[in-house]
């Protein structure tokens, strides 16, 4: 089964409908203060209502305190939510009608095995350590995630139509996840790069 792919970082229905087109198996809505790409629930709801029956739409949320979590997971209509900041194991509990998805940074092998398993997830998604919350562009040592279970990891961290095959070849992941590799500018998605990268990633 080839890899699935997540595009995150989406900020508008135009780029949604051409992920979803192109074969990507999940979008990702970004409500985190401090990002370029972050939505408003009446941005996100314009989004979503566009969106065909059963599309898997992603919230990114970094630190934010339950009851926003839930008021913009239910009002905009998510079907999963990523953790991307210090969440406890116990924070991201008690979501049962969502998929939940924890964000870890890579930093050793070890290290990083022994937190994804604190944590009692569907999906671990390993990105770039970085200063500062969201995406860094950057990519790691792709090698630092093969502890985790294939079919809990999510790969992100300077994924770009160039080099993805490589990370699905190396890890074998369950899914990919990628923002910045695919955009004009930061929110603006390239679709020649979305069908690349795509492709890329499903061939592998």
């Amino acid at each position: 089964m080839s890899v699935k792919v997540k595009i995150c970082g989406v900020m508008s229905s135009e780029d949604a409908a051409a992920a979803l087109a192109l074969g990507a198996d999940a979008i990702g809505l970004n409500f985190c203060a401090q990002s370029p790409r972050a939505l408003t629930i009446f941005q996100a709801r314009k989004i979503t209502r566009g969106l065909p029956r059963g599309a898997c739409v992603v919230g990114v949320f970094t630190n934010a305190p339950r009851d926003r979590v839930a008021a913009i997971a239910r009002g905009v209509g998510l079907t999963a939510l990523q953790f991307h900041g210090d969440e406890r194991p116990e924070d991201c509990l008690g979501w049962e009608e969502f998929v939940v998805i924890k964000a870890l940074s890579a930093d050793g092998p070890e290290q990083l095995a022994a937190r994804a398993a604190r944590y009692a997830v569907k999906y671990v998604l390993v990105d770039t350590a970085s200063a500062t919350y969201g995406g860094s562009g950057r990519t790691f040592d792709w090698r630092i995630a093969a502890a985790i279970p294939r079919d809990r990891l999510v790969v992100a961290g300077g994924l770009t139509p160039e080099n993805v095959a490589e990370a699905v070849r190396t890890l074998r992941p369950l899914a990919v996840d990628v923002a910045s590799g695919v955009e004009q500018s930061p929110g603006r998605k390239d679709h020649e790069k979305l069908k690349a990268f795509i492709e890329a990633a499903k061939a592998a």
